[in-house]
């Protein structure tokens, strides 16, 4: 048997801005940028011949998140995203219904006949059929007109959907049980209109984890795992030619070798730098004019690596 590929990304997947400041930006999970290795490209195509859910594992700042965006520009999937908190319900991901807005709708006379009106769709419904999402699943009833929603997604026209249900280790033990089913059956039902909802095709649903709670094992078994593991200095160099390029290669080995030493003699227990403190470092560097060792170095490593109570290193 020959390994054919459902998901066959570059191995370093670049997109340049629109302003071509590619990297030079903060935090803004855009996914235009992303370094896999060949386990991380395997994991995705399992993910997606078996239709089970991609648990992400990893510590915070290493690329969890940009990974469930970027796999959908490269299938040129549509992209939805939430983030999991403590309240987050499991019925939340599929469906809300603004009961405030029905109950100020019955105060000025306007309430409209059934729930339909009031019923939000959840980024599952979403992902699962969006022209169901749009009108709430019904055109027409009782004899008022459902007005269309706008579909949040990011990205392609596709049929094809990519969920990122982000931090679910932070939300209430039972939420994970319960999202069995519909990850399941790719189905549920709106139980205030009887509406049923099922995926027109299979989504790819890629949930992280930071590992700050226990998931359930009857949810853990039917997902497929993929662990990000830190990166040593070769990757790091990777990741930040990525973003700015191969002339800067002298200032990211420089800062890659630091954050090898920072691992090598952190006290155990600390955070160590992930490759979001990794970028975020080099950016600063570029934007103010700082190289490690100048005089401003210190400073500016204390508020980018020295977090969390780590050792100080000084730079070779």
């Amino acid at each position: 048997m020959k390994y054919k590929k459902l998901f066959a990304p570059r191995m370093t997947e670049l997109r340049e801005t629109s302003d071509g400041a590619q990297g030079l930006q903060g935090d803004t999970r855009t996914g235009d940028v992303y370094v896999y290795t060949d386990g991380i490209i395997l994991t995705i195509n399992v993910a997606l011949a078996t239709g089970r859910p991609l648990l992400v594992r990893g510590p915070s700042g290493s690329g969890k998140s940009s990974l469930a965006r970027n796999v959908a520009k490269v299938l040129g999937w549509r992209y939805y995203e939430t983030v999991i908190s403590s309240r987050t319900q499991a019925r939340d991901l599929l469906w809300e219904v603004d009961l405030l807005r029905r109950l100020q709708d019955a105060q000025i006379g306007k309430l409209q006949p059934g729930f339909t009106p009031y019923i939000i769709p959840g980024v599952l419904w979403w992902a699962f059929d969006s022209a169901s999402a749009r009108c709430r699943g019904v055109q027409q009833q009782l004899g008022y007109q459902v007005a269309d929603l706008d579909d949040p997604s990011e990205g392609g026209d596709e049929e094809g959907a990519v969920v990122l249900l982000d931090e679910i280790d932070k939300a209430d033990p039972d939420v994970p049980n319960n999202l069995l089913v519909p990850f399941g059956s790719l189905t549920f039902q709106v139980e205030e209109t009887g509406i049923r909802v099922s995926a027109k095709k299979a989504p790819l649903l890629i949930l992280t984890t930071n590992d700050e709670r226990e998931l359930p094992p009857a949810f853990l078994r039917r997902c497929i795992e993929l662990k990000i593991d830190q990166p040593g200095k070769t990757e790091l160099i990777s990741i930040g030619v990525a973003h700015f390029g191969q002339q800067k290669h002298h200032l990211l080995e420089k800062i890659a070798e630091l954050i090898v030493q920072i691992r090598s003699e952190d006290l155990e227990g600390n955070q160590r730098p992930s490759p979001a403190e990794f970028l975020d470092t080099v950016r600063a560097c570029l934007k103010l004019g700082i190289e490690p060792g100048s005089g401003k170095w210190e400073d500016l490593s204390k508020a980018t690596l020295w977090k969390h109570n780590r050792p100080m290193v000084t730079p070779a």
